[in-house]
Order: C-alpha cells, then sequence, then structure tokens
C-alpha cells in the first residue's frame, strides 16, 4: 500500500498522481495533494516535509473558495471591513484552517514573507489566527489567501463579534487573576511558613520582620486584584440590603487579610497570608471552571450563528450572477444555492428541487425534500440541485436569528425552583454569618488565642457557593441539550414542570398527522364543476396561515374579506359570491340548511358551500406522523392519561385515535378546548398540550406546559412554552426523559450541597477545621457540583455518527 507523501492517504491509482518533490519522485493521492507539493518545492521550502511532525491535511476536506469569493476582498469597498489602515500599508488577521503542527506556521510565514508588499507576517498556533501586514500597491488580500489555499491551507477573515471579543476579554482576565493568585500564594506561603515555630528556624527578630513584609506584599496584589470583582459584587449586593455567597467569601478574605496587617505591624498572632492565598485560589479556580463548563453548554447556540455562509451568489437579470457579502442581500434579491451549499437566507424557492438539511434548526437527521414554492431558512445545506432562491427575511430578521434570541431569553430566565435555592442561600449565609458571631463569642471567652481563626473557617467553609450553583448550572446544561434535540425552550421553568405532568392532550391536525394534507377527490354537488369549486376553495385557503391551506393550491382568482373561525373554518368572497369552507354545519349555517351527509366514513372531508347551498365536498388525506406512536406508548408507561382533542369532525379523528388506542374529542371549538383544559386542571391533573394551530393557541397558553409544533402557525408558537422545531414527536420522549434526570440531578446537587453544609458546620464551630481545609472543601463541593449539573448534557448527546455534521463540526 503506497501512501500520499502529503496527506498520507492510501494512494488508490499509483502513478496517476506523481511528481517531483526534493529530488526523489512522490506519489499522491489526489491532484490537490500534488499541486500543494509542487507549490511548496517550487518556492523551495521542500524542507518542510522534513520538519513537519505528522501528516498534512488534505485539501479535499477543506473550504476552496472560489475565483470569484477570493476576488470579493480585493473590492476597496468590502476590504474595508476586514483590513485596516497602519501607514501606508493594510493589515489582517486570518483565521487558518488545516494547521498541524509548528512546521505549518514555518512555511506559511517563510512563502508569504517571500512574496512581493507583504511586510509582516506571524502567525499564533494556539489560536490558529495569522496576522499580516502588506502594501496594497503590491498585493491584496484576497491574492494572500489564495496563495495560502496554494500551500494546501483554508483561511478567511477573521472578525469577532461584540459579544465573542467581551466573553474572551472576560476569560482572559479571570484567567489572568487566577494565575496571579496561584504565583503570588505560593510565594507567600514560603515567607509565611518560614516564620512558623514548627520550622525551629533561627530567625533574627529583623528577619522575621522582614518575612512577615514580604508575605504582606506578595499578597495584597491577591486580594485587590484577584478578588477585586468578589469584592464589588459583595459591595453591590450589600447596597442592595441582598446577601450573596460573594458577601460571605469577601468577609472572610477581608478578615484574614486585615488581621495578617495586625501581625506583620506587631508581630503577635498568626500570619492568615497563606489562608487568604489559598482561599483565593481554590475560590476563583472553582468558579474559573463552573464559568468554562456552562459557556461549553451553550455551543450549540453559538454554532447556530457560527455556521451561515460568509457570502452568496446573487442573481442578476441578464448578467452573470455575482458573489455578495451576506450584509449585501435584500429582500426581493435572488440567489442562486448550488448543490452542497448553504442557504444564506431566509426565503421561497423559485426554482430547483433540493434536498434540504436542516438538522441546524430542527435537529432532524434526514434531508427534507423542497421544491418550487417551499420556504427555505438561512444557514440549511442543500444537498439536491442547484435552487434559485427570493429571499425574504436576513440577518436578524432570519428563523435562525430569531431561535437564538429565544434561545438567550430562555437561558435568562430564573425558574421558581432556581429562584427557591438563590432564597435558601440567602438564609443559610444570614443563618451562617449569625452563627460566626456566636461562635466567636464563645470562643473569645473559652480560648481566644483561638477565636478569630474559627471564625474564619467557619466563614470560608460556610460560604453556599454550592447550594447557589446547585440548580442553575443544571438548567443551562438542560436547556442545551433539549435545543439539540430539536426542543426550544421558551421559558425557563420548562425542565421543571414536566416531571409534574400526568395528562398529555395532543390536537391531530399537524401535530399527530404530518400536516401536510393531500387531496385525493372533489366531489361537485349541484351545476358547479370539480374544478371551479377546486379554484374558489383554492382562493379562500390561500389568505390563511394553516396546513390545510397547501393541499388546494394556488387560485388565479383573489378572495376578499376573508375570516376566520379557528376549528370550524373560512368565509370570504370569491367572484362576487360569499363563500364557506370547512365544517358541514358550519358551511350549512350560510344557506340555513342542515349539513349534508358526508360521502363516506373514511378521510376527512371539507364542505365548500354559499347563500345558495352546498357546492362541492373535499377529501383530504394526511398521514400519521412516525413519531406519534412512540409519544403515546412512551405517556402510557409513565402513567399518564392521554387524548386527543381537535375541532376536526371527519371520521380522519376516529382513525386516528383508534390507530393509536386514545380517546378522540372532535368537533371542539377553542373555548371548548379551553374550557376541557380548565375541567382537568380543576381535577387536579397537571396537563401537557402539544399542538400547532391558531385554535390551539388558548389551551397552549393556559396548559402547565405548552409544545408547539415548529411548522406551526406563529400564534401558536408565541403561546407556547416550547417549540418543536422538528416536528419530530419522538424527540419529546427523550425530552422528557432528560427533564426527569435533570431533576435527580438537581436533587443530588442540592442534598449534596446541604449535607457538606451541615457536616463541616459543627467542625468548624469547634475548631477541628482550619481556614486552609476549609477553602478546600469549599471549591471541591462547588467543583462537584458543576461537574455533576454537565452530566445532564453528556446524558442526551447522540453517537458521533448519529449526529449532524453541524453538531460534529463545532462539538
Amino acid at each position: 500500500m503506497i501512501n500520499c507523501y502529503h496527506c498520507q492517504l492510501p494512494v488508490a491509482y499509483p502513478g496517476r498522481f506523481a511528481a517531483t518533490v526534493g529530488g526523489q519522485a512522490r506519489a499522491f493521492c489526489c491532484p490537490g495533494c500534488q499541486a500543494v507539493a509542487e507549490t511548496i518545492s517550487a518556492a523551495g521550502l521542500g524542507q518542510f516535509y522534513h520538519y513537519r511532525e505528522g501528516p498534512s491535511a488534505n485539501p479535499r476536506e477543506l473550504p476552496r473558495p472560489s475565483a470569484d469569493e477570493l476576488a470579493l476582498y480585493d473590492r476597496p469597498d468590502l476590504a474595508q471591513r476586514f483590513a485596516h489602515n497602519v501607514g501606508d500599508s493594510q493589515e489582517a488577521t486570518l483565521q487558518v484552517q488545516g494547521i498541524t503542527c509548528a512546521a505549518c506556521a514555518w512555511l506559511i510565514e517563510r512563502r508569504l514573507g517571500q512574496l512581493p508588499g507583504v511586510a509582516q507576517v506571524q502567525l499564533n498556533l494556539t489560536n490558529r489566527r495569522l496576522h499580516l501586514r502588506w502594501h496594497a500597491t503590491a498585493t491584496s488580500l484576497g491574492h494572500l489567501i489564495g496563495q495560502l489555499q496554494a500551500l494546501g491551507y483554508a483561511a478567511e477573515p477573521w472578525q469577532a463579534d461584540v459579544a465573542s471579543l467581551a466573553l474572551a476579554e472576560e476569560n482572559r482576565g479571570a484567567l489572568r487573576r487566577l494565575g496571579v493568585a496561584g504565583i503570588l500564594w505560593f510565594q507567600a506561603m514560603m515567607a509565611a511558613m518560614a516564620t512558623w515555630p514548627e520550622f525551629n528556624l533561627d530567625l533574627s527578630p529583623p528577619l522575621h520582620q522582614i518575612l512577615r513584609w514580604v508575605a504582606l506584599l506578595l499578597t495584597t496584589p491577591i486580594v485587590f486584584y484577584s478578588c477585586g470583582p468578589l469584592f464589588r459584587a459583595a459591595w453591590r449586593a450589600l447596597q442592595a440590603r441582598s446577601l450573596s455567597m460573594d458577601v460571605s467569601a469577601a468577609l472572610a478574605i477581608g478578615l484574614a487579610y486585615c488581621a495578617g496587617i495586625y501581625t506583620a505591624i506587631h508581630g503577635r498572632g498568626e500570619l492568615y497570608f497563606d489562608t487568604v492565598g489559598m482561599f483565593a485560589l481554590f475560590l476563583l479556580g472553582s468558579r474559573y471552571l463552573e464559568r468554562r463548563a456552562r459557556e461549553r453548554t451553550q455551543l450549540g447556540g453559538q454554532g447556530l450563528a457560527r455556521l451561515l455562509p460568509a457570502s452568496c451568489l446573487r442573481c442578476v437579470e441578464g448578467a452573470a450572477d455575482e458573489r455578495v457579502l451576506l450584509s449585501e442581500l435584500r429582500p426581493g434579491d435572488r440567489v442562486r444555492v448550488p448543490s452542497g451549499g448553504q442557504v444564506p437566507a431566509d426565503g421561497v424557492i423559485l426554482a430547483g428541487d433540493g434536498q434540504l438539511d436542516e438538522a441546524l434548526l430542527t435537529g432532524e437527521s434526514r434531508p427534507q425534500p423542497r421544491g418550487p414554492g417551499g420556504s427555505v431558512n438561512a444557514g440549511t445545506l442543500n444537498l439536491g440541485s442547484a435552487l434559485v432562491v427570493e429571499v425574504q427575511a436576513t440577518g436578524g430578521g432570519t428563523r435562525v436569528s430569531a431561535i437564538l434570541r429565544l434561545l438567550e431569553q430562555a437561558q435568562a430566565q430564573k425558574p421558581p425552583l432556581a429562584q427557591w435555592a438563590d432564597r435558601a442561600a440567602r438564609v443559610f449565609l444570614a443563618i451562617s454569618l449569625l452563627l460566626a458571631g456566636v461562635v466567636g463569642a464563645a470562643w473569645s471567652w473559652f480560648d481566644p488565642s483561638r477565636a478569630f481563626w474559627v471564625v474564619l473557617s467557619l466563614l470560608v467553609a460556610t460560604c453556599p457557593c454550592a447550594l447557589s450553583l446547585a440548580i442553575p448550572t443544571v438548567l443551562t446544561a438542560a436547556t442545551g441539550s433539549l435545543q439539540r434535540l430539536g426542543l426550544l425552550v421558551l421559558r425557563g421553568d420548562v425542565l421543571e414542570s414536566l416531571n409534574r405532568i400526568d395528562t398529555l392532550v395532543l390536537d391531530k391536525t399537524g401535530t399527530l398527522s404530518e400536516g401536510r394534507p393531500t387531496l385525493n377527490q372533489v366531489v361537485p354537488l349541484g351545476d358547479t364543476s370539480a374544478a371551479t369549486a377546486l379554484e374558489w376553495a383554492a382562493a379562500l385557503q390561500a389568505q390563511v396561515d394553516h396546513p390545510l391551506a397547501r393541499a388546494f393550491g394556488p387560485s388565479p382568482l383573489l378572495a376578499e374579506a376573508v375570516r376566520s373561525e379557528p376549528g370550524r373554518g373560512l368565509e370570504g368572497t370569491v367572484a362576487g359570491m360569499r363563500l364557506r369552507l370547512g365544517d358541514p354545519a358550519f358551511v350549512a349555517q350560510l344557506a340555513h340548511n342542515a349539513a349534508p351527509t358526508l360521502p363516506s366514513n373514511h378521510g376527512q372531508w371539507l364542505l365548500l358551500g354559499s347563500a345558495a347551498g352546498p357546492l362541492a365536498w373535499f377529501a383530504l388525506h394526511d398521514r400519521l406522523r412516525p413519531g406519534a406512536q412512540a409519544l403515546v406508548e412512551d405517556a402510557r408507561q409513565r402513567g399518564w392519561q392521554v387524548m386527543i382533542l381537535s375541532g376536526d369532525r371527519s371520521p380522519a379523528l376516529a382513525e386516528v385515535a383508534a390507530a393509536l388506542g386514545i380517546p378522540a374529542h372532535g368537533g371542539l371549538t377553542p373555548e371548548q378546548k379551553l374550557a376541557t383544559l380548565q375541567r382537568l386542571r380543576a381535577e387536579g391533573c397537571r396537563v401537557l398540550v402539544v399542538g400547532d394551530g391558531a385554535n390551539d393557541a388558548p389551551v397552549l397558553a393556559a396548559a402547565d406546559v405548552g409544545i408547539a409544533m415548529g411548522a406551526g402557525t406563529d400564534l401558536s408558537k408565541a403561546r407556547a412554552d416550547a417549540v418543536l422545531l422538528g416536528n419530530d414527536l419522538a424527540s419529546l420522549p427523550r425530552a422528557f426523559a432528560l427533564a426527569g434526570k435533570g431533576r435527580r440531578i438537581v436533587l443530588q446537587n442540592l442534598g449534596w450541597a446541604a449535607l457538606y453544609n451541615a457536616l463541616v458546620l459543627p467542625f468548624a464551630a469547634l475548631g477541628l477545621v482550619t481556614p486552609a481545609w476549609a477553602a478546600l472543601g469549599m471549591s471541591v463541593s462547588s467543583l462537584a457540583v458543576t461537574l455533576n449539573a454537565l452530566r445532564v448534557a453528556h446524558a442526551s448527546s447522540t453517537p458521533a455518527q448519529e449526529q449532524p455534521a453541524w453538531q460534529r463540526s463545532i462539538g
């Protein structure tokens, strides 16, 4: 087996791709590797292959921008967004892909440094960012990116958004404070330990005094720099007349530091500087780890924004397509989405048949077929033929942006359980501070020499960090996990409420059924032809946002004054006639007649009628969703009662109920659905409602938990507590299981936090715990709570081979 000289992959056709590199004939697996190797050799940098520590990236695995995409960076108006002027030069930072070792940095810096006009090339191996400075009269940004591509690397201008920059700066600041605390604590501890009698060092009084002042000098930056945010947060809490764990920690550090200053000046008592440094180091370390853990649970939401394409092809009438940035798109523009390309904005397909990978938005791993008239969303991947899309929404108006906003809103909300934990932590803190005063007074009478460090140990050991972290960390991890399952949480208490459900109420059309009904038969009544009746019905349906409307198709006629009666049907004027379409009883009222008999006992039948009488029957068929049976079975195993509440009066309702083996109540108006729900709640039931239509909005809002289908109406989603983005009912049992696991982990965290504080408090009060051990125990307790919370995310993750590509790319 011959391996490629560049990427080390097996060579399928030996001798087909070959070149001389380093004075020897080399075999390559593809023309891309051959071209890269020849470029490196021609530049006189063939020793790269001797320096590298492993195989290079295969060019086929990296993005390869086309010539017109590279030309974008040469446009003066767009180049200003990525590069800035420094004197007579320009500077930019590129994010480079394909770097495998330090030899890559050597190759990139050497090769780009050879190009005319390039003044500076500097690659940061840690974050793979390349800083360039060049003279614009001699070269261009597009040319430099093209040269990187010729070397076998992919690059694009790096521009962090304001939020990412702020978050990165906060992380760097936290890490710096942690580093300062660690380095100075070790030195301060050495100075303080040298003054301990246990070491029996023959120190002269002046040297003893110097060591005390050295320890003070080293500890001061820890207190005022590393712990500065802690003291500021504690001061804000006191100004708000509130107690937080920052108050307890700041009080312990402040008292120990002041006691150390007294000892350093007078030479009497414990220095406590080593305790200050240890407590600060452990506290800052546990908070930094907890912070990074919370950020990792939000990678899925951040991935939504990162995976949008940087540019797109805009169609120009009578000319070739032009490559533009996303920021240049406007509603009404037409864009071409090639096979394998990502959709740049929300819109409607004008031409082409695509297979769209919507895992980015819905978690649905199977590509969804879309043709002319179908809607597409920004960020989805086209796996079918090329599409021409008319843009309807860009930027903040796209669905992906709306999902991000809702996700941030849900994560910002604090559910009742978390609020209870905060109150419990404040009460416990108040008790701890009161107890510290009592214990201090008792020890001052019993053994004054030990009173201060016993109080200090008590304050450190009982800092309620773990109690305050017990619930928020679980909720943050669970919210991100539910989003990866395709369930977008809109209210902060959904996870908590799902664990109390005992009744499941389901809508039929668009919820249990797929919501894509097909028109199977038209039965004209009287003198109206089937084609004419279909045109009239389609004109009425074109004015509403309902799954049934898609079954009738377009109409050349225009309906006026269309009014929707949720759960009953539509009324409007078409071709000068007042028409109704929907439930037979509703339609028959227009002519003051009795409803005609249904043509058969199978399927869903809609009646079209006017003031003169019925005009035509329409038979619709809608398939049951694949996950409906799994959802009902899971609810039964949990001991829930399950029922269908629907506005549908047709025999199709009975067929669905029989297939699932659950009771159904049909022909209900929104008011009747709400009355049924209120009756259930009056009986003590905790109700979960799953629906999709405008007629479901009242019950979704009134239920203990309301889940709207992603394909449902905007009104239903606005009233729901969560949205099932992928419309996959099989995701709900997994969400229920995750909610149960999250509840168990919350109880474990609360139990551990309460047990730790209950056990450590008497030991600290009796003087059996030193301040150093108290600091260690507090930090370990907080870290244990955080790591336990992350098990929610791991439990919900799917195997890598089953994850959508976008999740694997960021995970």
